[in-house]
């Protein structure tokens, strides 16, 4: 067995979020780094809430991202049997009991606690019932929390965690029904799947001292716990659906690339010197537990364009074009990968942070543009209409319109005198506005026949 074993355990309950895929991330580099293994597993035990739509969310997320697991998915509900075979085991041990307290009943304590000021939690009255008092009646079972002494947490990023015995509750971990609860079947899973390390966020921490005490009690072999600090929205306090885009497939549907979205998750609490870019080869070999941060990490929708504009720049031409097609789709543009489809996005790359934003510049490839209001008062006036139509009279003789369309043009202007300004004009003509790639970029893309036509047009509408 590997030295090193981590898991990524989600549930099925929605979307892969950003800080489950950060977990997911870490639990992979960290046991690739030490040449361990990386395990996946899906926890459905919450059946009503659980879907396979959510399931296959999260496996096409991580694919997407490139977090490869080494071993799964495994499911929890194929795994019930074992659970229960624990928890009778507990509870022949005398390490668990039957409570039949009703939810009423319950929720009327906890109401009296609170009334006295007092941490509401169960008060274990059926802690100590004669086995025949329970019989016949619905019941949970529940863990026997020792009531003395401490329960320390060691985390690999906090430092040691001390919890007062006395403050912790007897945990239900058989409902009614028969189903399990979270605590309990995670213990069983890490124990039976040899997890050496238990890396997760810290909304998991106050959890830990349950489950040590579970390890303790079945006699497991206790894992080496680390909780990541949580991720925070642009707006502060922890990511939220009515602030943040939280799930990893919004950013693939914005046309984010999984490169960008891979690295900048790795440098939200993790960092190696100045160092921004990394691959992920690189993240494998330099990651360790001590350069992650022990404080919240700020979710920065800035930063993360930047990023995804970097890749952008560097990525094949080629490739670009065959992701750019769905995003294409979206706006009714039906278009298939293609030399000229390549050509096309080789001149908007530069100027794109997202598959999305470079969908938008290319449209005016596919189909003219309304001008915008601004560019065209400006740009597009009627002394400019009979210049437009005599620069497309002179493209549209061209043979070899690519390698003579400049000179073309600047032969126009000279008849002009020379001192006409017509780049933006043609531009706001060929694209809608004045921003674009070099305008005879643009023409090239276009070619000569679409490019008179789009220039014989502006001047037909402002009066030529």
């Amino acid at each position: 067995m590997p030295n090193v074993v981590t898991r990524f355990a989600p549930s099925p309950t929605g979307y892969l979020h950003i800080g489950g895929a950060r977990t997911a991330l870490f639990n992979r580099l960290y046991a690739r780094h030490n040449s361990g293994k990386f395990i996946l597993r899906i926890e459905d035990t919450d059946r009503e809430r659980s879907t396979p739509e959510a399931v296959r969310a999260i496996l096409d997320g991580m694919t997407w991202l490139g977090i490869a697991w080494d071993e799964g998915p495994h499911f929890q509900m194929e795994r019930m049997e074992l659970y229960r075979k624990e928890a009778e085991r507990l509870l022949r041990e005398g390490k668990a009991y039957r409570c039949v307290c009703t939810k009423e009943e319950l929720d009327a304590r906890r109401e009296e606690m609170a009334a006295r000021k007092e941490k509401p939690r169960y008060d274990g009255r059926c802690r100590d019932l004669a086995p025949g008092a329970t019989e016949g009646k619905p019941s949970v079972l529940r863990f026997k929390t020792p009531r003395t002494g401490q329960t320390v947490v060691r985390d690999l990023l906090r430092g040691d965690v001390v919890y007062e015995n006395a403050e912790l509750d007897d945990l239900v971990f058989l409902r009614t029904d028969g189903s399990p609860t979270y605590n309990f079947v995670v213990v069983i899973d890490d124990a039976s799947m040899g997890i050496t390390h238990v890396l997760r966020g810290d909304d998991h921490l106050n959890n830990t001292p349950k489950q040590v005490l579970l390890y303790e009690a079945l006699g497991y072999l206790l894992p080496k716990f680390g909780h990541f600090p949580l991720i925070h929205g642009m707006e502060g306090g922890k990511l939220s659906k009515r602030q943040d885009d939280v799930s990893v497939t919004a950013y693939r549907e914005k046309g984010f690339l999984p490169e960008a979205m891979v690295n900048y998750l790795v440098r939200l609490g993790w960092g190696h010197g100045d160092q921004e870019i990394f691959s992920m080869v690189e993240m494998q070999d330099l990651f360790s537990l001590e350069h992650v941060g022990k404080s919240p990490s700020k979710f920065n929708l800035d930063k993360l364009l930047h990023l995804n504009a970097h890749y952008i720049k560097m990525a094949e031409p080629s490739l670009l074009a065959t992701l750019l097609v769905p995003f294409l789709a979206k706006r009714g543009i039906d278009a298939k990968p293609s030399p000229w489809l390549t050509a096309a996005v080789r001149t908007l790359r530069e100027r794109s942070r997202t598959l999305e934003e470079m969908a938008e510049s290319a449209e005016y490839y596919f189909r003219p543009k309304p001008a915008d209001p601004k560019a065209a008062s400006k740009f597009l006036t009627p002394e400019i209409a009979p210049i437009l139509l005599e620069i497309a009279e002179a493209f549209s003789a061209l043979e070899d319109f690519n390698a003579d369309a400049e000179d073309a043009l600047k032969k126009v202007v000279e008849r002009r005198e020379g001192d006409l300004k017509v780049h933006q004009p043609i531009r706001v003509a060929l694209t809608g506005g004045t921003a674009s790639p070099g305008l005879f970029e643009v023409m090239r893309i276009l070619g000569r026949d679409e490019v008179v036509r789009r220039l014989r047009g502006a001047a037909g509408r402002i009066g030529a």
